[in-house]
């Protein structure tokens, strides 16, 4: 190539909204040529993260019986060596390994303007023979969302142009804010596994159809001549994961055996090319949930917040189907391109990393998101404090982050112990980068934030440990209800999460390692409770003061939580 070749080149990525840095880094490639009959786009769990932001994948995501040690349950060089993944841009995508070093070099992921120049690209390359979904936990999870709830990323998500989309958080802004978000979204919500509950019915409160489906069950979307089908599987334990009051009209669950039909009465109906399931499930649900319900092609899952570079494929009394998924805080965008020979197809499948420093950010979404968060730039702009180290959240057990939150409660509430949900989203902050009020709503910005204190047997705390645990480390996906371990301070203990309720944690002990007696009472702090409504000062309020007092937070590298029993487990690294 010569000089004015390579110039043309350079121009024209240029207005195709990549820029140079692109091709001098050499890292990702945004171009790809569309060989194909149909190309489907999928994000999930950007929780409301407008800007760019760090991500810092888990040192800790295991699995259980038949989903230990294989994906998404591995982590750091193990994931590398299963997916034959080299190199420090590979390490920095898909692993903590040298997180810090790393994010100096590479930088931010996301931010929806970078998100709308790919998606945008993409689309165009596909000459329109596209279509965009998400996997909801898309309205909720930044200050502004929470102020406006949800109202910005609905705009945020008509500007990004989702075709169709299901839920989780969505539905935490209560019902009525809902219907308004929904009414005002120019995509599809899909959800086959929410109904309306007896006393809904008895109300006359409006349904989707006679079923008594709350939102549209499925649609069918015409693509190049083609009929596909999209179902709506929102997360099924919403009212056990937040408070029930949110949705006191609806009920939810997996529903296998609703899914099947309706599955079997859009093939019947619509003869679609290809069967796509939306999911909120947890990808380890939709793995069961594919080996048992025939007729699903792919599955574009999403709540686990795992990056999943290759489908994993599910065999069945069908054939197979595939599972995927695509990260979270707008990391990645995943999309797979598909061939039609006769009624089978192949498929060609990519797992694009958001690298916002190497991505002209849309100049109509740059622009709205000026607007909507102008108003709240004053507070939100705010240096509270500091850290030594980073702070994260994603992991089985504690993040840093989370340990801020759980020290400011200790110390602001004078309290012994402290319990803090164990929420998977929330971006990562880099050592000593300034920790302003976004940051701190980043990770609490939730309808039901008020803190509480009380007096806890040890007993209770056990039994609260315990049936955490359970949720997380069931065998059963089913049981899995949602969330990572919920988060402690002030406490020691050793999980075995290979065994069975309540004999999974050990030698509870306080830091000091004395005992933590059954018949003793300690003061508990915590927040975000959900199953009653607290008069406490809501979290952010907390870990402002604290770390407002404190100047640079000192991050506490010591391991609190013993994981027993769980040797050669590749889902951990410490």
């Amino acid at each position: 190539m010569n000089r004015r070749e390579f110039l043309q080149v350079m121009a024209a990525a240029y207005i195709a909204g990549f820029t140079n840095k692109s091709f001098s880094k050499n890292t990702t490639n945004y171009q790809h040529p569309f060989n194909a009959d149909i190309r489907l786009l999928h994000i999930t769990d950007t929780h409301a993260q407008l800007n760019p932001t760090f991500f810092r994948e888990p040192n800790i995501n295991l699995g259980t019986g038949g989903n230990k040690n294989v994906p998404p349950h591995i982590v750091g060089d193990n994931f590398l060596k299963y997916y034959s993944l080299n190199g420090d841009f590979n390490k920095y995508l898909y692993t903590y390994v040298n997180f810090n070093e790393l994010a100096k070099q590479y930088g931010k992921f996301g931010g929806y303007a970078h998100l709308k120049t790919i998606v945008d690209s993409l689309r165009k390359e596909s000459n329109g023979h596209s279509l965009l979904l998400d996997g909801g936990d898309t309205w909720q999870g930044s200050a502004v969302s929470l102020f406006e709830s949800g109202k910005d990323m609905v705009e945020a998500s008509n500007i990004l142009g989702v075709d169709v989309m299901t839920g989780h958080w969505e539905f935490t802004f209560g019902e009525d804010q809902f219907i308004k978000n929904i009414d005002n979204f120019n995509g599809e919500f899909v959800a086959n596994n929410v109904f309306l509950n007896d006393e809904a019915i008895f109300n006359d409160i409006p349904s989707y159809d006679d079923e008594n489906h709350y939102q549209k069950p499925y649609t069918i979307k015409e693509v190049n001549g083609r009929q596909i089908a999209i179902i709506g599987q929102a997360f099924p334990y919403t009212p056990i994961a937040n408070p029930s009051r949110y949705v006191s009209n609806l009920t939810f669950g997996i529903r296998e055996q609703e899914l099947q039909e309706t599955i079997d009465k859009v093939k019947d109906r619509y003869k679609p090319s290809i069967v796509v399931v939306l999911s909120h499930n947890g990808i380890d649900v939709d793995k069961k949930l594919a080996s048992r319900v025939s007729g699903i092609d792919i599955i574009f899952g999403g709540h686990t917040h795992d990056a999943v570079p290759k489908p994993i494929i599910i065999k069945n009394n069908s054939g197979k189907t595939l599972v995927a998924n695509s990260g979270c805080n707008g990391k990645f965008l995943s999309f797979i391109d598909i061939k039609f020979s006769g009624k089978s197809y192949t498929y060609k499948y990519n797992l694009l990393p958001i690298l916002s420093n190497e991505i002209e950010p849309n100049r109509k979404m740059q622009a709205f998101i000026n607007k909507v968060s102008k108003p709240y730039n004053k507070l939100l702009s705010e240096t509270i404090g500091y850290a030594d180290d980073t702070l994260y959240r994603r992991s089985n057990f504690n993040g840093t982050f989370d340990d801020l939150l759980c020290d400011s409660m200790n110390e602001v509430l004078d309290s012994e112990i402290s319990l803090s949900p164990g929420f998977r989203w929330g971006p990562s902050l880099t050592p000593n980068q300034p920790i302003t009020m976004s940051d701190i709503y980043n990770h609490t910005a939730i309808t039901y934030p008020n803190t509480y204190t009380r007096y806890m047997s040890g007993e209770t705390i056990k039994n609260i440990l315990e049936d955490v645990a359970d949720n997380i480390f069931n065998i059963d996906p089913y049981l899995q209800q949602g969330g990572d371990m919920v988060r402690t301070r002030g406490i020691k203990y050793s999980i075995n999460p290979s065994e069975k309720m309540n004999n999974r944690i050990e030698k509870l002990r306080l830091n000091n390692d004395i005992e933590i007696k059954s018949n003793k009472e300690y003061k508990v702090s915590g927040w975000a409770s959900v199953n009653n409504i607290e008069e406490g000062k809501p979290i952010w309020d907390i870990t402002k003061e604290y770390l407002k007092a404190v100047g640079t937070y000192k991050v506490d590298q010591s391991h609190k939580i013993k994981i027993v029993n769980e040797d050669g487990n590749i889902g951990i690294e410490t």
